[in-house]
This record gives structure tokens, sequence and C-alpha cells, in this order.
């Protein structure tokens, strides 16, 4: 009795065994009958002939009218993102996946038709993608981050974000990385995997946004008069915006804090994403050089000692 050692891949050692043994019963036959009866043995293997050559023929033909139908799936798919102005990136990755899911189904079914077992074929895709998957874990992680980015767009090309530690304008999207630029000229590349699970922060998905200063002055100050003073040097500025535009706000001023040595003024107002630090330096400008002009003392840290 024979012993066989069994591994992940019987199911195909089986069938490979089992055909070159049909393969060897076959060719023993075919001596046999050349021997007895030669012209019955030619007519045979040529009716095989021509039953194999007929399969290879509609392999073939299925083969080219498949690869036909896929480019007309990838021409239609691209006509359709691009009447829908979708997301370049998410058009590419469709297109490239629905072509390569549709290839490996044609070239099952063309081996099939050849007459091959695709079992055990698909047996070994089976198992090859799981070992493959378990050796690009992490790859696939960012793959997957990168579809969910993709599928909510929490920010896009041109967006200047926050996220892990980094705060920088979006370059370029991939499927499984994001490449910023930061304000001094460095590029730093996100994988989607940590960017997916983590905080993003996107300062310019809204088009207008709220600016703060804090303005320290001295004990003593007529706060009602600071207040009218900063409301008017941020008034000043023609590029901050007013209750009647949508998403902003009138601007505003009062007292935030008292410290030690300080009355701290906050003034807020609303200016649009792409004026931002114009505004910001600008207003930080007139409030140095306009409030003592008008009497407003800034404040210095002192410390009053009383001796008995």
């Amino acid at each position: 009795m024979m012993i066989l050692q069994t591994n992940p891949f019987t199911p195909a050692s089986d069938d490979i065994t089992s055909k070159v043994d049909s393969a060897r019963i076959a060719a023993g036959d075919l001596a046999q009958a050349l021997a007895t009866n030669p012209s019955e043995a030619l007519r045979q293997l040529g009716v095989e002939a021509i039953h194999f050559g007929l399969k290879v023929l509609l392999a073939i033909v299925i083969y080219i009218i498949g690869a036909w139908v896929i480019k007309l799936v990838k021409r239609a798919l691209k006509k359709y993102f691009t009447a829908r102005n979708t997301d370049q990136t998410v058009a590419s990755f469709v297109t490239s996946f629905t072509a390569a899911a549709l290839t490996v189904l044609l070239i099952v079914l063309t081996v099939s038709t050849l007459g091959v077992n695709t079992t055990s074929l698909a047996a070994l895709l089976a198992g090859g993608g799981v070992a493959i998957g378990m050796a690009l874990s992490g790859t696939l992680q960012n793959f997957s981050g990168g579809l969910l980015i993709l599928a909510f767009k929490p920010f896009k090309v041109g967006d200047f974000i926050e996220a892990q530690g980094y705060a920088g304008t979006v370059a370029e999207m991939s499927i499984v990385s994001t490449r910023i630029n930061l304000p001094d000229n460095r590029s730093v590349t996100i994988p989607h995997g940590t960017l997916a699970n983590g905080n993003i922060n996107n300062y310019t998905k809204n088009p207008v946004r709220r600016l703060e200063w804090t303005v320290n002055m001295e004990y003593g100050v007529d706060s009602e008069a600071c207040e009218a003073k900063l409301l008017e040097i941020v008034r000043e500025n023609a590029l901050v915006l007013d209750g009647s535009t949508p998403g902003a706000a009138d601007p505003f001023a009062a007292i935030s804090n008292m410290s030690d040595s300080t009355v701290t003024f906050v003034v807020r107002g609303w200016v649009r994403n792409e004026n931002y630090w114009d505004v910001y330096f600008s207003v930080n400008d007139a409030i140095y050089k306009e409030m003592p002009e008008a009497g407003f003392k800034f404040p210095f840290p002192q410390l009053d000692v009383h001796i008995r």
C-alpha cells in the first residue's frame, strides 16, 4: 500500500496526477490501436485533433471578444467620469480596478473553454491571494484608507490641512498616500492608513474663516473707548467681512482676561480664506501703530513691593 503525503495544494496535485495517468492510458491505447487497426486509429486521431482545434479556436474568439468588451467598458467609464466631473484619482482607480477584474475573469473563462479544470486554478489563486495579503497587510491598510478618503472627501488637492503633526497644502493624492507641501517648502508624504484613522483639520474647506487678535492694555484703560478703537481699526480694513456675507458676522471686541499686569482684549473679524494672513498681519501692524497714538498704552510686567 502506498501512502501519499498531503499538503495545502493536494487537490491540484491529484488533478495533475490523474491527467498524467489519463494521458498515459490514452497513449497506450493509441499505440495498441495503431498496431491493430492503423486506419481507424488515424481517423480517431484526426477527430480528436479537429475537436481540440475547435476548442482552441473558440477560446481565441472568446478572448478577442472579451478584450474588445473590456476596452468598451473602460471607454464608457472614462466618458461617465468625465461627464460627472469626477475626481481624477477616483476615476483612474475605478477604471483600472474594473479592467483588472474583468481581465482575470476573461482568462479563467478562456482556460475553461479549453477543457482545463478551473477549480484547482481558483484554489491556487485564492491561496496566493491570502499569502500576498498577509505580506502586504500595511499596504492593504493604506489602500483601504485611500478608498475611504476618496469616498468621503475630507480634503482635496489645493486644500490647506493639518494632520499627523503636519500642516500644509495638499499637492498630490494617490490611492495609498497623500503628499503635502509645508509652508517652508518641505514635502511630506502621509500614508492613507494613518491619515484615514486620525484627525484631519481642513482650514480651507469653508470659504470664510474667523480671525482673532488678542491685545494687552494696562490697568486703568477706558474699556469702552479701547473696544471702539479696536473695532475701528478692524473695520478700516476693506477685506474684513460683515454680517451680510454668508457664514460671516460683524466684527466683535470685548475684554477676555485680566491678569497680573494686563487687561486683555479680544477682537474678532471674518475674512475669506485667501485673505486670511494678509488681513491678520496688516491689522496687527495697525494696532501697534494706532493704539498708542490714540492714548492707549501697552503694559509691561511690573511688581509693587511694600516695605514696612
